[in-house]
């Protein structure tokens, strides 16, 4: 990784985020159990980062709003997920089904790694670098040297040439053209180095088809496009990814006149001096193209740097360690989390809904300013990221716009986290788990959820004159 370097913000808000991340609102004290602190010496009031929502605007009645979900909570497609809803503001929870049970996340868990990274190292970008050992009794830049690409755990790296799309991602191509430039006309190796990382490329609980489907690459610190063939390509990623990265390294310097003789995997001798780097987009950007893409190699990268950040090994565990560490010093819930990565991709991974709502009620509340990004991060129904193609049947349209979420799909489960403004201008948050069995009608049925929460104007009905007031 290298230190942080200031790069300006890109990239619109939606109207929804805008709505959220503008809303001056004074956190009073929760009129009801919260859902979670925000840590030891956490200010009991505080102000979201813009204007726009009304502090004022009226919190929704537990009771009305258990009634208006009702109906789309027993669609039995489900199979009865669990759902936790609180008010963003006050904390208060308005709705909990097992909401303090764990249960499989699927990618909703990549908020957590993503709480964890921005709240670590935001602005810090990732560096892929080429080292070169000359022969024995050779200049710096002698011919017939051994040269290695050095993997800094960027699975954005990519092969595609420049481009203008956003963000601007580590090219193979600017490597190349460095290492021309330093006049390395031949090489004897060239071989790739990807011990930054440790442990099994596999977590326990991953199917077999992951790999072969091209849903994740083997993780490993070196790779080229995430495994895959060709940039974008979908299909089967690479068995061995830093093989192949090395493999595409070699053949684009020889393709721009550097003559290369054998190609393989090791670690680079400490004595080679640097040639040629390229650099990632911050953390905070990655984090934003891995919650709305749903990335999980990203996600995994990130786990492995911040438990080396953390002094732990760069692997499963030392992620799942150093995430959940993070959040523990943050202050957020982990108790009952059972975890074998940070994707989520681990059919065996278990998390409490109430603490997914947790993070994202940090990055709402402005005691942390890094984690806003995990905010304008989630995809937009409708409109983006892997919510892009949904929100579009008659009876979810109207949240297309509205309902700002992160996704979550394996085998046996379907789920859904985060963010409404309801019909009343009141942020709310939420978490729905199915343990469903894969399918459209699935997806679709938590949708009409989410769409039902964000046009809720749940309020309790008026008491009539005389009558009595309600037992307490």
């Amino acid at each position: 990784m290298t230190s942080p370097a200031p790069v300006a913000r890109t990239g619109a808000l939606t109207a929804l985020a805008g709505a959220l991340l503008a809303g001056s609102l004074a956190a009073g004290p929760a009129a009801g159990r919260p859902a979670a602190a925000l840590g030891a010496g956490a200010p009991t009031s505080a102000r979201t980062i813009l204007t726009g929502l009304d502090p004022a605007a009226p919190t929704p009645s537990p009771t009305a709003l258990t009634a208006r979900l009702a109906g789309p909570l027993r669609d039995p497609v489900l199979a009865g997920p669990a759902a936790f809803v609180v008010d963003a503001l006050t904390g208060k929870v308005l709705l909990d089904v097992r909401g303090r049970t764990p249960a499989t996340p699927a990618s909703t868990l990549k908020t957590a790694v993503a709480t964890a990274a921005l709240a670590t190292f935001p602005d810090t970008r990732l560096r892929t670098s080429v080292v070169y050992s000359p022969p024995a009794g050779g200049a710096a830049t002698a011919p017939g040297g051994t040269l290695w690409l050095v993997g800094a755990g960027d699975p954005t790296l990519t092969a595609s040439p420049a481009s203008d799309d956003y963000p601007t991602l580590a090219r193979l191509a600017d490597l190349v053209t460095q290492v021309r430039a330093a006049g390395i006309t031949s090489v004897s190796r060239v071989v790739g180095d990807a011990s930054l990382f440790a442990g099994p490329d596999r977590a326990p609980g991953w199917r077999d088809n992951y790999v072969t489907d091209g849903d994740v690459a083997p993780v490993s610190a070196l790779e080229l496009d995430a495994g895959r063939p060709a940039p974008g390509a979908t299909g089967p990623r690479a068995a061995d990814p830093p093989a192949a990265a090395t493999a595409a390294f070699a053949g684009a310097l020889t393709a721009a006149g550097i003559h290369v003789g054998s190609v393989g995997t090791g670690r680079a001798e400490p004595s080679a001096h640097q040639l040629a780097a390229v650099d990632s987009p911050p953390v905070r950007v990655l984090v934003g193209k891995m919650l709305s893409e749903s990335d999980n190699d990203l996600a995994e990268s990130l786990g492995r740097l911040l438990a080396r950040h953390r002094g732990l090994p760069a692997s499963f565990a030392g992620a799942v360690r150093a995430v959940t560490g993070t959040l523990t010093e943050l202050g957020l819930p982990t108790a009952g989390a059972t975890l074998y990565d940070v994707s989520g991709l681990s059919t065996g991974d278990l998390i409490e809904p109430a603490t997914l709502v947790a993070l994202l009620r940090a990055a709402v509340l402005p005691v942390r300013p890094a984690l806003r990004d995990l905010l304008t991060g989630l995809p937009v129904a409708g409109f983006s990221g892997t919510l892009g193609d949904r929100f579009g049947s008659g009876d979810t349209a109207a949240g297309a716009g509205e309902v700002r979420a992160k996704t979550g799909t394996l085998r046996n489960v379907s789920s859904l986290a985060g963010q409404v403004v309801d019909a009343d201008g009141r942020l709310l948050l939420f978490a729905f788990l199915s343990p469903a069995e894969e399918a459209g009608g699935t997806k679709t049925a938590l949708d009409r959820i989410a769409t039902a929460l964000a046009g809720c104007g749940c309020q309790a009905p008026a008491r009539a004159a005389g009558s009595p007031a309600p037992a307490r």
